[in-house]
């Protein structure tokens, strides 16, 4: 399969595109109104966006899944919302029986990526993420920024100087967000592409429509109310919403009981893919095949994109295959 050079659509750097003034860099964190559907204290068909497979499975190709009446938009069934605790627990026994293949996953270069979390938790969430991309030798970071409420004032002023500080020393940084983590990222990818290797969004719901898609949305209106967001809300949320100028990787599942994956996925189009897998929205950052799914991306040469393919051992996992 040929090899996509990821520099032919990423934009140039702007001059002092990192030293714009804190107001500014708000002004490029707009977030949808769903993000108040974002919980993920802690699935899957997998799309090739490229060549003849650019529709998204039985919607058949050019059908845009949030529109049309297969595909229409709807909170999570509630047999996969009342099941999330114990799927979750399930993944992560699993991950026992499947450490010795995920020990073969594929290694990278080294480089240098940032974890993101979901709503209400922190870095603790993301623990087992962390320590397996550790061990493929990654030089991870985590989000330093405690509990995860929204895009606080904080959040909106100290992420993207962590960003920067972490490419200044170890070159550009692949970023891998769960549920609004993912959404953070996507802000990242927008308004720093210079700065961002590639993305991973777990579970994030940065194509949402309605709040009726989530779960979780009076959770972040809670927080909302209690910590004044200094960025404004609309539904959809055109900014995060619209494909990023750097790689992206969409996993979702239709098994996720907090989001809808209708609005976890991007359109069809050059350097960007959605996969599907089986897990709960808790269990993102230690189910096996997602595991899987990103040492294969963080694997990627620098400046360079193909598909996801998963080997034939492990096409079980992903429904397409």
């Amino acid at each position: 399969m040929p090899v996509v050079q990821a520099e032919q659509v990423r934009p140039a750097r702007r001059e002092g595109a990192v030293r714009d003034s804190a107001p500014e860099v708000a002004s490029h964190w707009t977030v949808p109104v769903a993000v108040r559907g974002l919980c993920s204290i802690n699935g899957c068909r997998h799309h090739c966006l490229d060549g003849k497979r650019r529709g998204l499975g039985r919607f058949g190709s050019g059908v845009n899944p949030q529109t049309s009446a297969a595909g229409r938009a709807g909170p999570p069934p509630v047999r996969w919302l009342l099941t999330e605790p114990a799927r979750s627990a399930l993944d992560l026994a699993g991950l026992a029986l499947t450490a010795a293949w995920l020990a073969r996953s594929p290694h990278g270069d080294g480089h240098a990526v940032l974890v993101l979390p979901g709503l209400l938790v922190g870095d603790m969430s993301t623990m087992v993420l962390r320590r397996f991309l550790r061990g493929l030798g990654y030089d991870v970071q985590r989000w330093e920024l405690g509990r995860n409420v929204g895009p606080t004032a904080e959040v909106v002023a100290r992420l993207p100087s962590a960003l920067e500080r972490l490419a200044e020393r170890a070159g550009p940084v692949s970023v891998i967000g769960w549920s609004l983590g993912g959404v953070y990222a996507r802000g990242l990818a927008h308004r720093h592409p210079d700065l961002v290797r590639q993305i991973i969004t777990l579970g994030s719901p940065f194509a949402i429509r309605e709040g009726r898609q989530s779960r979780a949305h009076r959770a972040f209106e809670f927080e909302r109310r209690a910590h004044q967001y200094p960025v404004p809300f609309d539904i959809p949320a055109p900014r995060l919403s619209k494909p990023v100028p750097v790689p992206s990787t969409a996993v979702y599942s239709r098994r996720d009981g907090i989001v809808d994956w209708r609005a976890c996925i991007d359109p069809a189009g050059a350097l960007r893919q959605n996969i599907e897998v089986r897990c709960s929205h808790l269990g993102f950052g230690h189910d096996a095949a997602t595991l899987w799914v990103v040492a294969d991306r963080l694997a990627l040469a620098a400046g360079q994109w193909v598909p996801f393919t998963p080997p034939r051992a492990l096409r079980r996992l992903y429904p397409d295959h």
